[in-house]
């Protein structure tokens, strides 16, 4: 599937839309505050764009959330791939096709900063297995968080280094297979373990080398939203932009920084800026929604749905 977005599924827009309260009493998760506007109905325009991150609603299998999004109209849905493999590869894609959504993104291929021969050999047959996963399933992009530096090693530029490295031998093979590779910049508080690449720029300077339609890079909100350059970046980025991921940037933040993501209008970011800026830049494709968070995915993940939907309507569309 391309990143251009199409109408609501005609399966979402027959389904009953699901409510967790009326919408004079409905609460925000997991916030808990009343909801400052009415959930979007399904068939709502304003819900052509957006995605469920299947991470989000970490506690439902993959048929469950596909189920869910159709319940709640959204024409899209981020998978992951452990959850792929739980249900299995053709039945993933089987489902997501009955249910007629688009597959907006597929979470994650990458770590490719390994120095030892053997372990980078397994990280490329790792990333070529993503690749074909990603193009059974129509995925719009495979998202790749590169990695950090390896144990008991300190160069920085050599894990960048050694990313490009594996980004030639595996672009071609994305491109063979009709599957776009994105870069994915992490906060620079994941830069030892989890991504050498902290910044828009970083991971445009490891893309530019390769086709457009090959390699491109994720405008993740909660990633970015620091950066004093961003703008500029976002401009740069243009048709390269695969995936835009938004959630929010709440403190305090916890003790396991991956759970730091937040509901949208619960932190610091400015998301109709950043939208702006994506739009401006030429991106149509899917807006994603992924939260890691302990408060959310112990929340009931209809409620989340529904918070999500009304969050992205008001710190988003305005």
């Amino acid at each position: 599937m391309g990143a251009e977005a199409r109408d609501v599924p005609a399966a979402a827009g027959a389904a009953a839309s699901h409510r967790t309260a009326s919408d004079a009493t409905a609460l925000d998760v997991p916030s808990g505050r009343p909801a400052g506007v009415p959930t979007p109905a399904v068939g709502d325009a304003r819900l052509a764009r957006l995605a469920l991150n299947q991470w989000t609603t970490r506690e439902w299998s993959l048929r469950e959330a596909v189920e869910g999004c159709v319940r709640a109209g959204l024409p899209a849905i981020g998978l992951w791939r452990d959850k792929v493999a739980d249900a299995g590869l053709a039945e993933s894609a089987k489902l997501v096709r009955e249910a007629g959504l688009r597959v907006s993104s597929l979470c994650r291929g990458g770590f490719l900063t390994a120095s030892e021969p053997a372990a980078r050999a397994e990280a490329i047959a790792d990333n070529r297995r993503a690749i074909e996963e990603a193009a059974a399933l129509e995925a719009a992009c495979l998202v790749l968080v590169v990695g950090g530096l390896p144990a008991e090693e300190r160069d920085l530029p050599g894990a960048r280094e050694r990313v490009a490295e594996a980004l030639a031998e595996l672009a071609p093979y994305a491109g063979a297979h009709g599957v776009r590779l994105a870069l994915e910049p992490l906060h620079p508080m994941y830069c030892a373990d989890r991504a050498v690449l902290s910044t828009l720029d970083q991971a445009l300077d490891l893309a530019e080398p390769h086709p457009v339609e090959q390699v491109g890079v994720v405008v993740d909100a909660f990633h970015v939203w620091w950066d004093p350059y961003l703008p500029a970046a976002i401009r740069r980025a243009g048709a390269r932009i695969a995936s835009f991921q938004i959630c929010d940037w709440v403190l305090p933040l916890p003790a396991d920084t991956l759970l730091a993501r937040g509901m949208m209008g619960d932190g610091t970011i400015d998301f109709r800026a950043m939208a702006a800026m994506v739009e401006a830049a030429g991106y149509r494709g899917d807006i994603e929604v992924e939260i890691f968070n302990a408060d959310v995915w112990s929340a009931d993940p209809n409620a989340v749905v529904d918070t999500m939907k009304r969050r992205y309507v008001t710190e988003l569309l305005g």
